[in-house]
């Protein structure tokens, strides 16, 4: 069992994250590195997935160079994430035994009887991306039988939901995006031709990829237990832990970073909280009232520490980045921030206005 400090349990998770002083060279690595990075659209400073590789890689950085490995398929988008192509053959043993292995849960059971329901609408759109893919969701048939019911969010988008469960079926893929629409095509017809991992030696590689990425996690996840890392504590905090033990007694040189609210440092808020003690939410679906940090604060790093919030907007109409307010939860180094901030501007090509508010 493995004793760790708070502070070491942290340098383990920024360092593993790619967010200390040695930055990666290149995109490639930087998300092979992580393993994963969400696609999210939300452009209030920066869509996400821009501000998680700029962080990381520094100001040399272009939007361009996601789009063109999106583009090449070096990168794929699988379930909202962008991950390394070759990692999509650790997926495919699942897809073939969807909606599971074992005994299924109740869930489990009615997204394969309603995916059953509409068979003839599955079968309309194989065909049609047979002929005519790629093509956005716009241009696929929707011959549902069965509408989708949900609690509202999702009731009657029949063909994105089953568009959904085919992705996760492996029957077809995310081509790519125009316009903020989705492409689709053939599964077949975009991922690598590399061979089918077995589930289980995929579980557990993947596995040990989750945990290299993130450093350590949770012991009770079923993410990475019984597969990946060896037990550990930490002071302080409650509960087992899993430690990647290559990350354990390395040297931590840390550095200030702004991060994106979606970056994988801080979006598993309770383990965010239990080992940076940082009290932070995504605001931007709470009523401007209510919020207390901004509608997409960037949280601020120092070194191992997560120190505050950036309250800032892009107005690319009037082109500048406006910071609202500069939140500080414990001290840290102002000019340093400013400095970041300023980079930060000057990568998106404006020019930073704002005001500080403790």
């Amino acid at each position: 069992m493995h004793k760790l400090s708070r502070a070491e349990a942290r340098r383990i998770a920024v360092r593993a994250q790619l967010l200390d002083a040695a930055r990666p060279d290149h995109l490639l690595d930087m998300v092979h590195g992580l393993t994963q990075v969400q696609a999210d659209p939300t452009a209030a400073v920066a869509p996400s997935a821009h501000l998680v590789a700029w962080c990381r890689l520094g100001s040399a950085y272009s939007p361009a160079d996601l789009t063109a490995a999106l583009a090449d398929r070096t990168l794929i988008e699988l379930r909202g994430m962008i991950r390394p192509a070759e990692d999509i053959a650790l997926y495919r043993a699942e897809m073939a035994a969807w909606p599971g292995t074992g005994k299924l849960t109740r869930w489990q059971e009615n997204l394969r009887d309603w995916v059953r329901a509409n068979d003839g609408c599955r079968r309309d759109i194989l065909a049609r991306l047979d002929a005519d893919g790629p093509l956005s969701t716009r241009e696929l048939p929707d011959t549902c039988t069965v509408p989708w019911r949900s609690s509202g969010w999702n009731d009657n988008r029949n063909l994105d939901r089953l568009l959904d469960l085919m992705v996760q079926r492996g029957e077809v893929a995310l081509a790519g995006r125009r316009r903020g629409d989705r492409i689709w095509d053939l599964a077949e017809r975009v991922y690598l031709d590399d061979p089918v991992v077995p589930l289980e030696e995929a579980l557990r590689r993947r596995d040990e990829r989750e945990l290299a990425s993130m450093g350590l996690v949770r012991g009770r996840s079923t993410q990475v237990e019984p597969f990946a890392g060896e037990p550990a504590e930490v002071d302080g905090v409650r509960g087992r832990w899993r430690v990647d033990p290559a990350q354990l007694d390395q040297p931590f040189a840390g550095r200030v970073a702004l991060l994106s609210p979606l970056d994988r440092l801080v979006y598993d808020r309770k383990r965010m909280t239990d080992l940076f003690e940082f009290d932070y939410q995504l605001e931007m679906y709470k009523p401007v009232g209510k919020r207390r940090w901004g509608y997409w604060a960037l949280p601020i790093l120092a070194g191992d520490r997560l120190v505050g919030k950036v309250d800032a907007t892009a107005d690319r109409k009037a082109g500048v980045l406006r910071v609202n307010a500069i939140h500080e939860d414990v001290a840290f180094d102002e000019a340093a921030v400013g400095t970041e901030i300023a980079e930060l501007a000057d990568w998106l090509g404006l020019d930073p206005v704002g005001s500080i508010a403790a």
